[in-house]
């Protein structure tokens, strides 16, 4: 509306002035040599109106035409970097889809139209560590870093390449060159604080970690646990070379990270050193509260030095009762309890876990049946159940399972990465148990029942009526047993051979089973019918040891597979599947017979 208004105003203004100049009268004369002009003042101003416009007009076209070259140039250039946008846009797309010949021919075409652009560079480097190109990519990330735009960039490429190809030197320089350009950077600070712990600098990792506090990259309590982590982890290695300064690195660790593990122990240590035995006892407390640990058990137990077994079965007792039915309490009241002599105390701190136990549980319970009752065969099974049984926690960091702490992750380098945890591989599953404990463990493991002391008579009665077995008087030739340890027991369970021979002298055991074949005698006579069981052989004998279970049918004779595979030399050459054709060995035998009739008189004709 704004516009019309001065549109219009601006109209009426030309025609006021037309017509003022109109309304003037008078004459203007050019003069020019022998030329002369005269005319009005209105056709005058029309004529100097003339002028002015085609003089504008021509200065137009001049400017157009003197400035055509650089627009063709200027137009070409756009063309040529919109391609080269394009090519770059696709070739992320391709890199991002895994297509590596795309990626290398939209590399090619942007490195063509837009060599230096920085992500013509990106794309290069990209396609080439794509298609395992380290050279290609090690030289687009060199340009990459001799730019000032893209240095940084340039820097963690070729640190990236130093550590495929295993240069930690090299890897170690760029790291500190990029956090020399950007102390900000958050992989250059975390590569460097990682390679510094690696080495054992200490003093330097503490250092970085200055540096990225007052960067902003962490905050305050991420500062102090880290600080805390690396002072526990130089207190641990000047602990049998420089303990003064182990002592007060590693109390400084526990006032910035009172809830570390291996501060707390190696704290309660030195206290307990100094007979600073309360002190010692708040610091194991407050950190076993936040995660029971055996080393804290073990440095409570040995607070006071020279305290006898007892003592620190009742110091231990007072620990436990702080996390109630945890079994790192569990654990370390037992282990008390054996040094201790107090067996009925370190079965009554398992039982809760002896139905599932881990391996720490099932080694506990083999050593008590061990030192109390001096039972091998107990033990054994213990021992056995340990093999199989899940695996305790363990410090676990990314994966990697350690026998003690440490302060950064071997794997990925990140501080404060290992917990206290249960391995990945041996939690529990809802798919059930993998490895079933066998007849033997639950026998071996099994209280004495006084049914077995009863007569026979109840115990053929309990028995399902699927399998019966009659124990002769004894063993027939050449009958084999189940288990030399079990030949004490009063039966054995013994299997009949089907080629006894006729007239043997042995008693000749009966089994009923589905099929009546199996149970007939072999004997000179016709074949007659099993007799069936005497109530009296199954009274006279005491029920076996080892039961089969009711609620199973019998399985059918499967083939057993081979429990160690056959393995060749890599110079064997092995037996072949199919025998190899021998153009001789074909033609040996019968020729086949000639068809007759008109096919016969075609195949000789070679039709």
């Amino acid at each position: 509306m704004i516009r019309i208004v001065l549109f219009l105003l601006a109209i009426a203004l030309a025609a006021a002035g037309a017509a003022w100049v109109a309304d003037q009268a008078g004459e203007v004369v050019l003069s020019w040599g022998t030329y002369k002009i005269t005319a009005t003042l209105p056709v005058f101003a029309l004529l100097l109106g003339i002028v002015a416009v085609a003089a504008v007009i021509a200065w137009s076209v001049f400017l157009g035409v003197w400035r055509t070259p650089g627009r063709i140039r200027r137009r070409r250039r756009e063309r040529r970097h919109a391609r080269g946008r394009h090519a770059v846009t696709h070739g992320l797309l391709a890199i991002g889809h895994g297509d590596a010949a795309a990626a290398r021919n939209h590399a090619a075409v942007a490195r063509r139209l837009i060599g230096n652009d920085p992500l013509a560079l990106l794309l290069h480097a990209q396609a080439a560590q794509l298609e395992g190109d380290r050279e290609g990519a090690n030289l687009a990330f060199r340009a990459m870093a001799e730019r000032e735009d893209t240095r940084l960039l340039g820097l963690r490429g070729l640190f990236i390449e130093a550590q495929r190809a295993d240069d930690l030197h090299q890897a170690v320089m760029l790291a500190e060159e990029a956090l020399k350009l950007a102390p900000s950077s958050t992989w250059a600070s975390h590569a460097v604080l990682g390679f510094r712990c690696a080495r054992g600098d200490w003093s330097g990792a503490l250092k970085i970690l200055d540096n990225n506090l007052a960067s902003g990259l962490i905050d305050k309590p991420t500062y102090r646990r880290q600080r805390g982590v690396l002072l526990t982890a130089r207190a641990l290695e000047l602990e049998n070379t420089d303990r003064d300064r182990a002592r007060e690195s590693v109390m400084e660790a526990v006032k910035l990270a009172p809830t570390l593990v291996p501060a707390a122990a190696l704290a309660a240590k030195f206290e307990s050193e100094a007979h600073q035995v309360r002190r010692a006892m708040r610091t194991v407390e407050t950190a076993w509260l936040a995660q029971p640990h055996p080393d804290l058990a073990d440095a409570y137990a040995h607070v006071r030095l020279g305290d006898s077994a007892r003592q620190r079965l009742v110091r231990v007792e007072t620990l436990a009762a702080k996390t109630p039915g945890h079994v790192e309490g569990a654990l370390a009241i037992a282990r008390a309890a054996i040094d201790a002599s107090e067996f009925t105390k370190a079965r009554a701190a398992l039982a809760p876990f002896t139905a599932d136990p881990t391996q720490r549980v099932a080694l506990l319970m083999a050593e008590i049946e061990r030192t109390e009752h001096g039972d091998s065969g107990k033990a054994r099974a213990w021992t056995l159940r340990a093999v199989r049984a899940r695996h305790d926690p363990a410090w676990t960091a990314d994966g990697y399972v350690s026998d003690r702490w440490r302060p950064v992750s071997p794997v990925t380098g990140r501080l404060d990465a290992f917990q206290w945890q249960t391995p990945v591989a041996s939690l529990p599953s809802d798919k059930g148990h993998t490895i079933e404990s066998s007849p033997f463990e639950e026998a071996m493991l099994a209280a004495p029942s006084p049914q077995r002391e009863q007569p026979a008579t109840s115990q053929a009665a309990a028995e399902p009526p699927r399998e019966t077995v009659a124990a002769p008087a004894g063993p027939a030739p050449g009958t084999p047993v189940q288990d030399g340890a079990l030949a004490a027991q009063p039966i054995q369970h013994q299997t009949v051979q089907d080629n006894a021979p006729p007239g043997s002298n042995g008693p000749s055991p009966s089994k009923t089973d589905e099929t009546p074949a199996e149970t007939a005698p072999m004997a000179a006579d016709p074949p007659k019918p099993a007799p069936a069981p005497q109530p009296e052989s199954a009274t006279a004998a005491a029920a076996p040891l080892f039961r089969s279970r009711a609620d199973l049918g019998k399985q059918p004779n499967a083939a057993i597979p081979p429990v160690i595979p056959l393995v060749r030399p890599p110079d064997d050459p092995g037996v072949e599947d199919e025998p190899r054709t021998d153009e001789f060995s074909e033609q040996i035998g019968a020729p086949p017979a000639q068809a007759g009739g008109w096919r016969g008189f075609w195949s000789r004709l070679g039709g």
